[in-house]
């Protein structure tokens, strides 16, 4: 499959719909979760971290998870040409909504207006009081850990705080897949790019694009389920890649 001819898909439509995963945010130095390089191939402990039910029940997964926030990726990284390609995008009138598995900000950073991006997995500059809902910048409270409290609880009812995200064993938020549902619906074209597409319900917004009558545009490193249903598939860096997809 041509460059110049999904451009020109790209070009023609009225409404691109874009869902990115991993993979487009691992050239801005954030690593993904389950790829060869991946934070839990590396460290299958990492993995408790990340999961709802050990860290409510534990101090000490607290105290970890806290720690390892301290250092996060996400605080150094620089969205790359891919994110910007996607924000040019919408600066020309095309982009009708951007679904993104990353909780990293990056795109809100490279100029796409938060209102285009729908978080399906919710956001890491964030945190959350899983008591009373109560919600701060994440960095206030990595500045309380810095400052010697380990697991710092909320300030105004004492509850456990976690970041923004949704943890393993944490409902997805019904009203954010549908939405990410309908815009899917909505598209003409429809990009999926730096995601395996293997994780349930949001892999099912190709299904339901494709249904619609979407083209459906593919780009990441590894193969996916939806290959072969794809009008398009391209393997190559998204940083590269991406900017001439787009590019009118």
């Amino acid at each position: 499959m041509h460059t110049d001819e999904v451009r020109s898909w790209v070009d023609q439509a009225e409404r691109v719909v874009v869902l990115t995963g991993a993979g487009i945010s691992t050239e801005s130095g954030i690593p993904d979760f389950r790829g060869p390089q991946g934070v839990w191939t590396k460290n299958p402990q990492a993995e408790k971290l990340s999961n709802i039910h050990y860290y409510m029940a534990d101090a000490d997964v607290r105290k970890a998870a806290w720690k390892s926030r301290l250092e996060h990726p996400a605080w150094n990284a620089k969205p790359n040409a891919g994110h910007l390609a996607l924000a040019a995008l919408e600066q020309r009138g095309k982009l009708h909504a951007l679904i993104t598995q990353n909780i990293d900000e990056l795109h809100q950073m490279a100029g796409n207006s938060p209102e285009r991006v729908i978080e399906v997995h919710g956001t890491v500059r964030k945190v959350i009081c899983m008591a009373c809902g109560m919600t701060a910048p994440m960095q206030k409270a990595l500045d309380r850990v810095r400052a010697g409290e380990e697991d710092p609880p909320c300030r105004d009812c004492g509850g456990i705080l976690k970041s923004a995200t949704i943890s393993f064993g944490q409902q997805l938020v019904p009203e954010v897949i549908a939405r990410a549902m309908r815009a899917a619906m909505a598209a003409d074209v429809f990009l999926a790019i730096g995601t395996s597409l293997q994780v349930y319900p949001i892999a099912g917004a190709v299904e339901v694009a494709k249904a619609a009558g979407a083209r459906i545009v593919i780009l990441n490193a590894e193969p996916t389920p939806f290959d072969e249903t794809a009008d398009a598939v391209f393997r190559e860096s998204i940083g590269t890649t991406l900017p001439v997809l787009l590019q009118n």
